[in-house]
This record gives structure tokens, C-alpha cells and sequence, in this order.
């Protein structure tokens, strides 16, 4: 089986209502990022910070995976699939998905702000202010904040390195680590980008650009692959 690993972004999860920080009226309106996604913030105000990811965790256990979330899942039949996902929710592995990397953490987890162990949340769940862990240090969201460095960027190097077909959706040429990523491919690799919106460099990049949002564009992209 060839090797199909998709980069995905917040605009996959969007499409089953969860908003992004670039998104107007969404759950990010009502803070600054400064204030609630950043270790400072943490330690100045954990309650504020914990209240806003118990939102978000909330956001997620509501929403349900979409059809391209389900047709990515679905792809593992014929394909040896991985997915670099910059998404902290679990819609990849509800949708069937099995083999999932997240680079920026995932918020059904707790994690030791001490010793950074992690600790699957039970579903429906959520971290109480002051929760600790059975090493008795706080419990914080599994999330990497602005700042921090973001710990599997190695392991995605080799997972996109031994890339046979490399799909991007729902983030952009622009926005790392996709930027970044998409230059661990090797000389072979055939590469695609998902985006409704004109997208710079493809040329350059040699990368296919199918221009649809994810849920339809994933539909045009099995067409290419099988």
C-alpha cells in the first residue's frame, strides 16, 4: 500500500461548527489570546484559562465528524494512512481514523503541568480547577500554547518525509507547520492542497490545487487517487 498522510487545519473542523481564532463570532471573540493560550496566562489566571478550554473541550464533544473527516477514515482500506493534524479536538479518531498525530495536543486529555504526563479525559468530562494528578502536581489542558514548543514536529518530519501522496486541508501555505512540513517531502512524493481560496506557490511547489472547501474537496481528491 502507498503511503497517503494528510496535513489537516482548523478549516476541516469548521465544518462541523467549530470555530477557529481567525473566525468572527465565535468562542475566541470574547478573549484575547494573550489571556487564555499562553503559559504566562496559566500561571497569572489558571481559572479564566481552564473555564475557556472547558468551553472549547464542550465545542468539541458536541460536534460530530463531517464527511471529510468520514471519507479520510474510509481511505485506510485502500491506502497505509497517517494524519498530522494541527487540531486539538478528536473528530479524526471518532470519524475511524486510527493512526492520528497531534501537533498541537488534544483537548480530551489533561496533561501534568509538572512533569507533562498525559491523562485520556473520560468522555464527557472536563479538568475541575485544581485537579491533580496521582504524582500530585496541577492538571492543566493538553494543549500547546503560543510559545511553547510543539513536541511531535520530529515525528512529523518522518511521517510526511515517507510520504507517498501528500494532502493538505484545511490550512494554508502560509500558516506553519504546514509551510514547513510540506518540505520534508521527498523527490517522489506526489502532493495535493484542499482550499476554496486561491493558494500562492502551488506552481512552484508542484503541488495540485483542488478548490473546494474539505467536505467537497475530498470528494475530487479520491477521484485523482483511486
Amino acid at each position: 500500500m502507498q503511503n497517503l498522510v494528510f496535513l489537516t487545519g482548523a478549516g476541516i473542523s469548521a465544518e462541523s461548527g467549530l470555530s477557529t481564532f481567525r473566525d468572527n463570532g465565535g468562542l475566541w471573540d470574547n478573549y484575547r489570546i494573550e489571556e487564555v493560550a499562553t503559559l504566562d496566562a496559566w500561571k497569572s489566571n489558571p481559572k479564566k484559562v481552564n473555564d475557556f478550554y472547558n468551553l472549547r473541550r464542550q465545542n468539541c464533544y458536541d460536534a460530530n465528524p463531517n464527511n471529510a473527516h468520514r471519507q479520510i477514515a474510509e481511505l485506510e482500506d485502500k491506502f497505509h494512512v497517517n494524519i498530522v493534524t494541527q487540531n486539538i479536538d478528536n473528530l479524526h479518531e471518532r470519524a475511524g481514523s486510527k493512526n492520528v498525530l497531534h501537533l498541537h495536543g488534544l483537548i480530551t486529555n489533561s496533561r501534568s503541568s509538572v512533569t507533562g504526563k498525559v491523562y485520556p479525559l473520560q468522555n464527557g468530562k472536563h479538568i475541575k480547577l485544581g485537579e491533580k494528578c496521582p504524582n500530585g502536581y496541577m492538571l492543566r489542558p493538553d494543549v500547546v500554547w503560543f510559545g511553547e514548543e510543539v513536541p511531535n514536529m520530529i515525528t512529523a518530519c518522518k511521517i510526511v518525509g515517507n510520504a507517498d501522496i501528500l494532502v493538505i486541508i484545511g490550512t494554508s501555505l502560509q500558516v506553519y507547520p504546514a509551510a514547513g512540513l510540506i518540505n520534508a517531502t521527498n523527490n517522489k512524493c506526489k502532493k495535493f492542497i484542499v482550499d476554496p481560496n486561491k493558494v500562492t506557490d502551488t506552481q512552484s511547489l508542484d503541488i495540485i490545487h483542488i478548490r473546494e472547501n474539505a467536505s467537497t474537496g475530498i470528494v475530487k481528491l479520491i477521484k485523482f487517487l483511486i
